[in-house]
């Protein structure tokens, strides 16, 4: 007997998170994390407490404006290399929510390699906006080509990043976003002071500058101070923007 062909893997949209809303006027696909390297499959389960509180958070922020919110499940666990299968993943579910939903503003929101993902697939003529938290980037290296930025020409960025990462370096996405200001001002970057990788001190503030970033960015919603200002600042100020303790407290979403 001959061997049996591999099966295809696709990747795949999660259900919607809280109810789905009758008409969808704009979605949020959120982007887990994963490994630099593996060809296995992502585990369901290991879609973190973070990415679960951001999907929450979100649904219930937008429910009144029509927002849909999705994880997507890739097919690999790993980026691999020139693959970038997160990043190819994340171009198929903006696809997928055209498909769906019509021509709808997306925001990619990704978390550690996620959020690699999510600025590498910016450039999706459906993506509006971008969120990266706790971005995992590659090592810069001369004989490479840099991290692309010119995608995210036209779409507005936010970069979240812990001060004390361990896992990924936040100088490196503190130095992505200064080439991503000089052909975009919409970008601005956000530092989370004394926190690690999974932000767990100010996990609340990290979702509220989210939530708030995200109704701007896809709905027009007014925006908080902060998020204005760092938008607004030259670099490097409006890219090392501090996140202040007990932000969004006064935010009603």
């Amino acid at each position: 007997m001959g061997q049996q062909a591999t099966p295809v893997r696709t990747a795949r949209l999660g259900r919607a998170v809280g109810p789905e809303p009758t008409a969808v006027s704009g979605a949020v696909l959120l982007l887990p994390g994963g490994e630099e390297v593996s060809a296995r499959r992502p585990s369901l389960v290991r879609a973190t407490a973070f990415a679960r509180s951001l999907g929450r958070r979100f649904a219930r922020a937008g429910r009144e404006e029509g927002l849909a919110v999705h994880s997507v499940h890739y097919r690999y666990r790993g980026w691999n290399g020139s693959e970038a299968h997160p990043a190819e993943d994340a171009r198929w579910a903006a696809d997928e929510v055209v498909r769906r939903y019509g021509d709808v503003p997306v925001c990619l929101v990704g978390l550690d390699m996620g959020g690699r993902a999510a600025l590498r697939a910016g450039g999706h003529e459906a993506v509006s906006s971008v969120v990266a938290v706790a971005p995992w980037l590659p090592e810069e290296d001369v004989a490479a080509p840099a991290e692309p930025v010119k995608q995210l020409v036209g779409r507005r960025v936010l970069i979240v990043h812990g001060t004390n990462d361990e896992r990924s370096d936040p100088e490196l996405s503190f130095r992505l976003a200064a080439r991503a200001k000089k052909v975009n001002r919409e970008v601005c970057r956000f530092e989370v002071h004394s926190d690690g990788h999974g932000l767990h001190q100010h996990r609340d503030e990290v979702l509220n500058l989210a939530v708030d970033f995200v109704m701007g960015a896809l709905f027009g919603c007014s925006v908080s101070r902060p998020v204005e200002d760092a938008l607004a600042a030259p670099p490097p100020i409006g890219l090392r923007m501090p996140l202040a303790a007990g932000f969004g407290k006064s935010l009603r979403r």
